[in-house]
């Protein structure tokens, strides 16, 4: 099967080829013999009924420095093409959500994944709200007067920006912390949004979970140690990935979500688990498959391209 292959993405020149889940993605389709195009979030374009976008076609090499090489560009029309892969960084802004109104108009067509509609409905803070029964205790609200009762009940609490990512933007408060008021002055002024408010999981201590779902199912884990001093494990503020089997309680969530994943066309999805709860699903441009793939010996984007050609 050879397929044509576009890649919604950021600037190629700027990823980093260690860690970059999109980059060994690219690699693997094609190695399957598949012609690959890449280009950017703001030239997709829609005309009279059809979607397309200045896209170069794309080959890509594992060479520091000298990883891809892109050729002449030209209006690709992306509803002749077999699969879109939407694969750009967040912020979950009106610009992402626009490129899956724009998107919706060839999926399912042609496969995008993952499926922009519910990429719209499911900004990874949101949709883990509906298994309230796998979540540490949870606030959202813009409400001072919530945020604060919330507070005193729960002393130790984390805030964090709705649609934030990469984990820019989050705090954790201690119960001798007197910057909850200015903290909420300066969300007010960032963002319109309410914030995110849940009790502190000292458990972050021990590591905050990755764990990557393949069409429902789970593939595989990486654990991410905070640094010292540091609440947040994201890798690129100084978290230290470790090697991870998944536990029982983290088996029994991705069998709770799974289906619900599968029936919504989520097909690449990466879950964070902090001791038994599930924190965040990230359904928009999921990371981590790099970091599994050395710990476990394993290539996990050979998985992902069987299940995307198995709904082709």
């Amino acid at each position: 099967m050879s397929l044509v292959v576009a890649i919604q993405m950021d600037p190629i020149e700027s990823i980093k080829i260690d860690a970059d889940s999109t980059f060994v993605l690219a690699l693997e389709a094609q190695r399957r013999g598949h012609r690959l195009y890449h280009y950017l979030p703001q030239h997709l374009t829609l005309r009279d009924g059809r979607v397309s976008a200045w896209a170069h076609p794309l080959e890509v090499r594992r060479e520091k420095g000298n990883h891809f090489t892109l050729g002449e560009g030209g209006q690709l029309d992306l509803g002749s093409t077999d699969v879109v892969l939407m694969r750009q960084d967040p912020p979950f802004d009106m610009a992402y959500i626009t490129a899956t109104h724009l998107l919706e108009h060839i999926h399912p067509q042609t496969l995008v994944v993952n499926d922009p509609v519910h990429v719209r409905n499911a900004p990874e803070k949101l949709l883990v709200t509906h298994f309230p029964e796998l979540m540490p205790t949870t606030l959202i609200s813009s409400d001072p007067r919530q945020i604060q009762s919330f507070r005193e009940e729960h002393q130790n609490i984390i805030i964090k920006p709705l649609f934030g990512n990469g984990g820019a933007g989050v705090f954790h408060i201690t119960p001798g912390d007197d910057n909850l008021n200015s903290l909420l002055e300066m969300f007010t002024q960032l963002y319109r949004e309410p914030v995110m408010v849940q009790r502190y999981l000292p458990e972050v201590r021990q590591g905050d979970k990755r764990i990557v779902l393949i069409d429902g199912v789970a593939a595989g884990a990486v654990n991410r140690v905070p640094a010292e001093g540091e609440s947040r494990s994201n890798m690129h503020v100084g978290g230290r990935p470790e090697k991870s089997a998944l536990t029982r309680r983290e088996r029994e969530i991705c069998e709770a979500i799974g289906p619900t994943l599968k029936e919504r066309g989520l097909l690449f999805v990466g879950i964070d688990v902090i001791g038994d709860y599930l924190t965040e699903i990230n359904v928009t441009s999921p990371t981590g498959l790099q970091e599994i793939n050395r710990f476990d010996g394993v290539a996990l984007e050979a998985r992902v391209w069987d299940a995307i050609e198995s709904k082709l």
